[in-house]
């Protein structure tokens, strides 16, 4: 009983000096439900509070650097896990075809009057769509065209220069960018802009989107 009391009063007088609860845990050695008990009415003066507060906060900062390793940990498993799968893929020209048809699904325009829109701000995903829809289809390069989507914070001509390095397809077959009007909101850092790639073919337009369909209909059903 004496030794509990010796205990309680270490935990108080930490706690007086600003020590956390984690803090006072490891130095008197008990169970935290206990020095929460304790010290649940101790006044703090205010370098004390101000001590705490940085304990706290620096705590709070560890904590979220710990998760976020443990997330990226298990990203990047997955990320190998996928790696090996597709070393068991081939990527033959029926499966290419159909995944471009499905990528234009999702971000492509439905109006098959108007030859093919494919359009986007990831230049990950313009590249991946054009490197799948040369591969299998029969492109004719001279129909590619490519239109940008800017905010007035950006420079037309770099950003030019960035999609035609991007997408393969010369600066002089770029659109006039549309620049957007700046709203004086926050810049977004390292934002390339939206990219538009147009291709003037209905029918191919009409069988990317009827590929893409079959398929969702063949695995939905």
């Amino acid at each position: 009983m004496k030794l509990k009391i010796e205990e309680k009063l270490i935990s108080v007088g930490l706690r007086e000096k600003g020590y956390s609860l984690n803090e006072i845990v490891q130095k008197v050695g008990v169970a935290k439900s206990s020095v929460s008990r304790w010290v649940r009415n101790v006044p703090l003066t205010d370098n004390a509070r101000r001590r705490l507060l940085t304990k706290i906060k620096l705590g709070q900062l560890v904590s979220a650097e710990n998760k976020h390793r443990k997330t990226e940990q298990v990203i990047e498993n997955y990320r190998r896990e996928a790696a090996i799968e597709f070393e068991n893929i081939k990527l033959d020209k029926p499966l290419k075809k159909i995944t471009c048809s499905l990528l234009y699904w999702c971000e492509g325009a439905k109006d098959t009057y108007s030859g093919i829109r494919f359009t986007n701000s990831d230049p990950r995903l313009i590249r991946t769509f054009l490197a799948l829809f040369r591969k299998a289809f029969a492109v004719d390069e001279t129909k590619l065209r490519v239109g940008l989507h800017l905010h007035e914070y950006h420079n037309p001509r770099r950003q030019i220069a960035f999609w035609s390095k991007t997408t393969g397809i010369p600066k002089q077959k770029f659109i006039n960018p549309f620049l957007k009007p700046h709203t004086s909101k926050r810049i977004k850092r390292n934002y390339p802009g939206c990219a538009t790639i147009y291709y003037h073919s209905n029918d191919m337009a009409r069988e990317l989107l009827a590929t893409a369909e079959m398929f969702i209909q063949n695995v939905g059903a």
